[in-house]
């Protein structure tokens, strides 16, 4: 007979799903469910509650999203390491992996997977993370070996000069938000959004916020000019 995969949650692993669109929320729900080992003990769909649910049920894993309501994704990820540090991170994320894999996996996650990758990807991915292993694709962990190693024909897009914030806030702008509506969503102030809005714009060269509302929303679109290619 065939043995179970060894983990660290012994023969039970305690799984929180956070994320905030139904359909992938239920989804993911229903490939834990009907996975031997696996038990699902709840469900968020934004930030805060995803925190309160994650430090009440102190879950093996959490599987979150990162683009979420009430809150910022990174610094969630970066809090649950620090309030429940027995709960790994799996990121599954329809954003690049090769923006944000090594972000995450700064922030304190075990893992990324796209949700364009197939079913089995995240299966397998899951149970890595499980196992105390990282799970990414074989070309992300062959990137992140290069610019660890500084080997040359892996050149970073300019965009991975941005912090995490920076980042964000970028984002948000491609998607057609006003700085006062990223403030709501990040919870910043409307100055601090204009702080970073201009230090995207110097580090991407730009030459004012028009350029940079264009660029982000052809990224967004999976059009990035040259610049941030």
């Amino acid at each position: 007979m065939q043995s179970s995969p060894v983990t660290e949650c012994g023969p039970t692993c305690r799984i929180v799903i956070v994320e905030d669109h139904e359909l992938m929320r239920l989804g993911v729900a229903h490939v834990v469910r009907n996975r031997s080992g696996w038990e699902l003990c709840g469900e968020a769909g934004d930030c805060v509650r995803a925190l309160q649910l994650i430090q009440e049920t102190r879950p093996d894993l959490a599987i979150v999203d990162l683009r979420l309501p009430g809150g910022d994704s990174m610094e969630l990820i970066k809090q649950i390491r620090r309030d429940v540090p027995s709960c790994s991170v799996l990121v599954l994320s329809a954003q690049e992996e090769n923006l944000f894999a090594e972000r995450v996996l700064r922030a304190g996650a075990q893992g990324f997977v796209s949700k364009q990758d197939p079913l089995l990807t995240l299966v397998e991915a899951i149970q890595k993370v499980l196992e105390g292993r990282i799970a990414v694709s074989a070309r992300m962990t062959e990137r992140l070996l290069a610019i660890r190693t500084g080997r040359p024909g892996h050149d970073r897009s300019p965009l991975e000069t941005l912090s995490d914030r920076e980042m964000e806030v970028f984002e948000c702008l491609g998607r057609g938000m006003t700085v006062k509506e990223i403030g709501h969503q990040l919870q910043l102030s409307v100055k601090t959004v204009e702080y970073h809005r201009q230090n995207i714009v110097e580090k991407l060269g730009l030459s004012g916020s028009k350029e940079l509302t264009r660029h982000a929303t052809m990224h967004a679109l999976g059009q990035a000019p040259p610049v941030l290619a």
